[in-house]
């Protein structure tokens, strides 16, 4: 009897350590998916800061007040709707030539334009991997994600630079 207690005690001890792992696993997804979205988030506003310095230098009228306007959208958009801005921001910031921009506002253009595009990735590959592991068995059967949101991709045409 005792030595079946025992098995039973052993079991459970190892079961509730392999739960504890996991939910420390999962709880570090969730951090790094935060952080990759502050990153994200980062990059999106020097993004929409560069375009509004397009717009000064480089485009006069109607374009650039355009552009401004799109530019504060997509920076204060609730987290809902910034997809859609930021899509619109990343089609009228193509169609822009950068040949007509000067170099050093250019330059800045792309380096922000690519900053995006490693941000998005990574965000999204922190989504990925926290939707991954929140799908397993024994995630969902003893309630390891807790309270947290479920997360999101946030997925934006990549602009083609």
């Amino acid at each position: 009897m005792f030595l079946i207690l025992s098995i039973i005690a052993a079991i459970v001890v190892v079961g509730g350590l392999f739960l504890v792992a996991t939910a420390n696993r999962l709880d570090r997804l969730h951090v790094r998916m935060d952080a990759g979205w502050a990153a994200l988030d980062a990059a999106l506003a020097r993004r929409a800061v560069v375009a509004r310095a397009v717009a000064a230098a480089a485009l006069t009228g109607e374009p650039a007040e355009g552009l401004l306007a799109l530019a504060g959208r997509a920076e204060t958009a609730r987290r809902s709707e910034r997809e859609a801005e930021e899509n619109e921001l990343t089609l009228v910031l193509s169609e822009i030539g950068r040949s007509t921009l000067p170099a050093p506002l250019a330059a800045e253009l792309t380096d922000a334009e690519h900053r995006v595009v490693i941000a998005r990735r990574m965000h999204n590959d922190a989504v990925r991997d926290t939707l991954a592991l929140r799908r397993r068995r024994k995630v969902r059967y003893f309630g390891l994600a807790g309270t947290a949101p479920r997360p999101e991709y946030f997925e934006i045409a990549e602009p083609e630079v």
